[in-house]
């Protein structure tokens, strides 16, 4: 399978791009930048810019599958009313510009992010692919990424992987919730009441990879793991893992004086079951916190 990525050279994307590389699959990948830095090694890149249409839409068109994850990050910055824009915009305009050629020709199935953002604030409620989605900035967002890419649906087969609290050990989340546990000061925020609906970047990876291949996955996907946890549970599992207190809650307000508004994103949440992966029999590697954090901790 000839597969185009873009987004390839963040964390989801570089990952994935080596694992279908090393699946045998032919990879072409799309770089706003000419720099070899970052790029995945195997993969044949394209320079272009994923929210302006040019000549990389034609090396989309000569593939078999799109795998699509640009966008601006969420979380690198306090969310003024320019990164808002910025959030929301990179996300949309790339997604019409891959819909652009994948609607017409090319690609038979597109595989597009989104997030759990979608579903919005919620308490205790178990919530699958077919709950509604929520209010909010980021759950505006989810609803029109993901209305933009499945324009595409009539022609081909179109997957939303909502991805949750994503675990890696080289980037995301994880490394910046370390740092006050390596200095005896980790803890949850608040009481730590809230959901928090994570995956491995293993398995992140794994389900990009299955919903390629699989013609019965199709429509919204949660990438969340089996077992969600409240953020108590997860500063506990953090400080088992590297052997460390977890019990010095970090104050909301301290929260929102560093991230603003993005504050808010962060102490809510939502348990989120991936219903529609474990029906369809996708295997996860890492169903349980401290498997998880035990090998992205204490081992390579």
């Amino acid at each position: 399978m000839h597969v185009f990525v873009t987004g390839a050279t963040g964390l989801i994307g570089g990952a994935v791009c080596a694992e279908l590389v090393r699946a045998g699959h032919r990879v072409t990948a799309l770089s706003r930048s000419a720099s070899p830095e970052g790029r995945p090694a195997g993969a044949q890149f394209v320079q272009g810019d994923p929210a302006v249409g040019g000549s990389w839409q034609e090396a989309l068109a000569a593939c078999d599958a799109c795998v699509h994850l640009a966008g601006e990050p969420v979380a690198a910055g306090r969310w003024t009313a320019a990164r808002k824009r910025s959030i929301g915009q990179s996300r949309l305009e790339a997604t019409r510009r891959v819909v652009e050629v994948v609607a017409s020709r090319g690609p038979s199935v597109l595989v597009s992010g989104s997030a759990v953002g979608y579903y919005g604030a919620h308490g205790d409620e178990p919530l699958d692919e077919a709950s509604p989605p929520g209010d909010g900035f980021l759950a505006g967002v989810c609803k029109e990424w993901e209305a933009a890419a499945l324009t595409a649906a009539t022609r081909v087969r179109v997957v939303a992987v909502r991805t949750g609290l994503l675990l890696a050990r080289d980037g995301g989340a994880l490394p910046r919730m370390l740092t006050p546990f390596r200095f005896f000061a980790g803890g949850p925020i608040g009481k730590g009441e809230f959901w928090q609906s994570w995956i491995h970047l293993a398995d992140e990876v794994g389900m990009i990879v299955w919903a390629l291949g699989n013609p019965a996955v199709a429509g919204p996907l949660n990438a969340t793991a089996p077992v969600p946890v409240k953020n108590r549970d997860l500063a506990l599992a953090i400080g088992r893992a590297l052997r460390r207190p977890s019990v010095l809650p970090v104050p909301p307000l301290a929260l929102k004086l560093v991230f603003g508004e993005l504050s808010t994103a962060i102490a809510t949440g939502q348990r989120v079951l991936p219903k529609k992966a474990l029906e369809l029999g996708f295997r996860f590697r890492f169903p349980g916190i401290d498997p998880a954090l035990r090998d992205l901790l204490t081992s390579g």
